[in-house]
């Protein structure tokens, strides 16, 4: 008996179909939307954090606000473990890079162009509502305990600190990164309107990946997270 037939032909591969012809128009709308308030000229810097409670609401604030890009400078003592609960899967639509050292750190922002502030409350340090953000910024923030290290202080462009008016002198490391940020962008859209300041080719590259992370079947599809 002979063998073969069209059955037992190999079938000709087809690519996966683009990731926005998966989508619903509403999806695609609110995708165009995202990216179009997006920022890499402001990014924020955490340093060495110890509360993975924390981690995670700054983390939702930076992508809430449309900073898309996140350094975490390493604590030695324990991983960049940002809680779930907290973060609501919004990680995932960040770029998160990750340092060994604070001089690694600055030596990669520097490369790009950024003026580097430390949130510190230290003489000579100047007022949130003072500063500029009309260039490529990086705001760091320090561990709950001990704040920003020394390296990040002597390593920075200049110290900042945040204004209040009650009997408190502190804010929790979540509640002061959202402030500078809300602050920052605010500055920034009374000055350049609400959109944001990506690239014709970043905005192309952004559009992309964020289709293929609402696609439900991607890893199949596309053997991407």
């Amino acid at each position: 008996m002979s063998g073969g037939g069209p059955n037992y032909e190999p079938k000709e591969r087809t690519s996966p179909p683009e990731p926005g012809e998966l989508l619903l128009e509403e999806r695609q709308w609110r995708i165009d939307e995202v990216v179009a308030g997006r920022t890499r000229t402001l990014t924020v810097v955490l340093e060495r954090l110890e509360d993975a409670f924390n981690m995670a609401a700054v983390l939702r604030t930076c992508e809430a606000m449309g900073v898309q890009d996140v350094h975490v400078v390493r604590n030695p003592e324990l991983g960049f473990q940002p809680n779930s609960s907290v973060t609501q899967g919004c990680d995932k639509w960040l770029d998160i890079h990750r340092h060994e050292t604070f001089e690694e750190c600055r030596a990669a922002l520097k490369a790009a162009g950024f003026s580097i502030w430390v949130s510190a409350k230290r003489e000579g340090a100047r007022s949130l509502f003072e500063l500029t953000f009309d260039g490529k910024v990086a705001l760091v923030f320090g561990n709950e305990r001990h704040g920003v290290s020394e390296d990040a202080l002597a390593g920075a462009d200049g110290v900042f600190w945040i204004p209040m008016r009650g009997f408190s002198r502190s804010l929790n490391i979540s509640v002061a990164a959202a402030a500078a940020i809300t602050r920052a962008v605010a500055w920034r859209q009374e000055r350049r309107g609400p959109g944001g300041d990506l690239t014709d080719e970043e905005a192309k590259q952004l559009t992309r990946r964020f289709q293929v992370l609402s696609v439900k079947q991607r890893k199949k599809l596309y053997r991407e997270d």
